[in-house]
């Protein structure tokens, strides 16, 4: 069969790698691909925003499956216009995708639902947003209600620092449409985990936790970021799983299903584990990035296989199978992400054939030379038999790949340890 994934980033290169593994495909593709997924499939330069193309490409290579990667083809209604066209494709519908393209949607979703999560209050004016501010105090943090790319949160220490970052949003339009309304939520104190669910309809099967790193620099200080490395298992936090999922995964399947909106995809829980026990920080609606870097080597099964039950309505066929071997992912970035950066550095110390978990985010061929084009450039994921071991192996091989003005995080999974 035939088999396409959209997206260019390290999740989408991630996903291609787990599908390439999967005897049953004949011909991978991915739109529009990066350099590194060209290694494992055939890219394809076709814009993700123009539906009738990708579904006119689609009929053409009689593509039998496609996987949608990033958040914005999901949020515009990708899924809808495939299967009105008549295609299979893997993800949650435009309705369904307000759970992370609207942070008001969603929390008003958990709470008709009971699912603990940060109080907050929704504004779209200054005035009304800057006297809520006053009245709560810092730190407070004020986020952009869509999509941002992992950059509309403001984690604000002082009233001043909130100030900035509201007039930011509703004043200069620095998130576009993405930032006319913030939502403006209590501190929570703790520590993050993700977890992510293949979910169909009423079933859902919850994968191996993780914890992204999400500020730019060591210690979690600075401006957050889309992720700058990741790590599976999160051995200190597992204690808490059975009660997130009865808590927070079970309570918003059932909730979805009540609300008439039908979840065909990936769910995406972001947690911050505090003293009163699990609070969901963010629901996304597709694979964490970089979370996918770290949890799809780790899964055993093939994944196509667990695509097509939950398409199929037999999810619940389904047993997860996990290497007990931990992951451990570092974000190569570019110096100044997620501010301004410069881009077209050449990438040196990258074996072809070799580095199969060094997942290609930011990067482009120029002329005849790979480079970087983008914030996060590389993903070096590792497998090991303990996260320290994993840990080690995937900076002792960053170390040997080299481009300009390279910046990466040097704690990443050093809570574990």
């Amino acid at each position: 069969m035939k088999v396409a994934v959209l997206g260019s980033g390290g999740r989408e290169h991630a996903i291609v790698w787990k599908l390439s593994q999967s005897q049953r495909i004949k011909e991978l593709f991915c739109l529009p691909g990066n350099p590194g997924i060209e290694q494992l499939a055939k890219c394809v330069p076709l814009p993700l925003h123009d539906h009738q193309s990708l579904i006119h490409w689609a009929k053409k290579e009689a593509i039998s499956l496609t996987v949608v990667g990033p958040e914005d083809p999901l949020s515009n209604g990708i899924v809808d216009s495939f299967l009105a066209a008549g295609l299979q494709i893997y993800g949650p519908n435009q309705k369904a995708a307000q759970l992370e393209s609207s942070k008001t949607f969603a929390k008003q979703i958990m709470k008709i639902y009971g699912v603990p999560t940060a109080k907050s209050a929704s504004f779209t004016e200054l005035g009304p947003a800057l006297r809520y501010v006053k009245e709560n105090g810092a730190p407070i943090v004020i986020k952009a209600d869509g999509l941002a790319a992992g950059k509309g949160v403001t984690v604000a220490t002082s009233v001043d620092e909130a100030e900035i970052s509201l007039r930011a949003s509703l004043e200069k339009n620095r998130f576009g449409k993405a930032g006319s309304t913030v939502l403006i939520e209590e501190f929570l104190d703790g520590e993050e985990m993700t977890i992510l669910s293949f979910v169909s309809g009423p079933d859902y099967l919850t994968m191996v936790p993780s914890q992204d790193h999400k500020p730019v620099f060591d210690g979690d200080r600075g401006p957050n970021t889309g992720g700058m490395g990741a790590y599976s298992p999160v051995p200190h936090l597992e204690k808490w799983l059975s009660q997130i999922e009865k808590m927070i995964v079970d309570p918003m399947v059932k909730g979805l299903q009540k609300e008439n909106i039908y979840f065909q995809g990936i769910l995406y829980t972001g947690l911050m584990i505090t003293r009163e026990g699990p609070k969901v920080v963010e629901f996304n609606v597709r694979f964490g990035d970089p979370e996918a870097q770290v949890i799809l080597p780790r899964l055993q099964n093939d994944l196509l296989e667990i695509l097509e039950a939950s398409i199929g309505g037999n999810l619940s066929s389904i047993k997860l199978k996990w290497k007990q071997d931990a992951c451990v992912c570092v974000i190569m970035a570019s110096g100044g992400y997620p501010g301004e950066y410069k881009t077209g550095f050449p990438i040196s110390g990258l074996k072809p054939g070799v580095d199969d978990l060094v997942f290609h985010a930011g990067t482009e061929i120029f002329g005849t030379k790979l480079v970087t084009n983008g914030g996060r450039v590389l993903n070096v994921s590792s497998l090991g038999g303990s996260l320290a071991q994993a840990r080690t192996q995937a900076y002792e091989r960053l170390q040997s790949i080299h481009f300009e003005n390279l910046h990466y995080r040097t704690d990443i999974a050093s809570k574990a340890l």
